[in-house]
């Protein structure tokens, strides 16, 4: 008998390409889109803010308690000034049971309260000194680039207000809203004057008569004193006689009359 070749033929290796397995989150990707995410509903469209007109500051917080039959009651009073640091600037006194509430009656109020500041060359135009109560404020002019000279509340007034370079002096009371009422008076009674370094032209001397007219109700008339100086200087013999006064008439007329004395005739003149 013939010996077959029972050995196994070779068996062909197959070559497996190995794929990483996919998670779950990236099949759901691939099977469906993201979506854009709406706005909820009730919800409010977010708006870029406004910039605000006027810019606050918080001079004061006080805690008021008033006793009554059932207890204390708590309040908070707030002293606010506002201002665009542009020559505007007010202020207001808000009262409430909360802080917020009570911040915006006081600016509500400051707004019904501004006053415009005359500003020339970053500084006021001249001296103020005013009082309020027991509290006294003096304002000065300042060079350029000397700062605001001032402490708590009048700082804050006079920047709000814009002014840049200044010298101030409180006395008496130390009371903050005494204070501020003061320099409101201060900054109130200023008027637009030019520095005295500049030159007056004859625009300006104009306008201040016109302004003068105005406030009196009469037209000036204009003075002709050179005038009548240089008529005087050509004729200087056309000069009048001084009047005579009455005291002088009045002698001249008492006066009597000179007698002359009586000559006796002698008898050879009678012959």
């Amino acid at each position: 008998m013939t010996e077959e070749n029972t050995t196994p033929p070779a068996e062909k290796t197959e070559e497996k390409t190995t794929t990483p397995e996919k998670t779950t989150g990236e099949q759901k990707s691939e099977e469906k889109p993201r979506r854009e995410r709406r706005p909820r509903r009730g919800g409010r469209d977010r708006k870029p803010r406004e910039a605000k007109e006027f810019e606050e500051a918080i001079l004061q917080i006080d805690r008021v308690t008033r006793v009554v039959k059932g207890g204390r009651r708590l309040r908070f009073r707030l002293t606010v000034v506002i201002g665009d640091k542009k020559g505007r600037v007010g202020f207001g006194i808000g009262k409430s049971s909360e802080v917020m509430t009570a911040i915006q009656k006081a600016v509500s109020r400051a707004k019904q309260n501004l006053i415009t500041v005359p500003i020339i060359n970053g500084t006021i135009p001249h001296e103020a000194n005013e009082s309020f109560k027991a509290s006294r404020v003096l304002l000065f002019p300042a060079p350029e680039g000397k700062g605001v000279i001032a402490g708590g509340a009048v700082r804050k007034i006079l920047e709000l207000a814009g002014v840049k370079d200044v010298l101030s002096k409180s006395h008496g009371s130390r009371n903050k809203l005494n204070i501020a009422c003061a320099t409101f008076n201060a900054l109130r009674g200023l008027e637009t004057v030019k520095n005295p370094g500049t030159k007056i032209t004859k625009e300006d001397i104009k306008m201040d008569k016109e302004i003068g007219e105005e406030k009196d109700g009469k037209k000036t008339v204009a003075a002709k004193a050179p005038a009548d100086k240089k008529k005087e200087s050509k004729n200087p013999a056309a000069k009048k006689t001084p009047a005579t006064t009455s005291a002088q008439t009045s002698t001249d007329k008492k006066k009597p009359a000179t007698k002359k004395p009586a000559v006796k005739k002698t008898d050879a003149d009678k012959k």
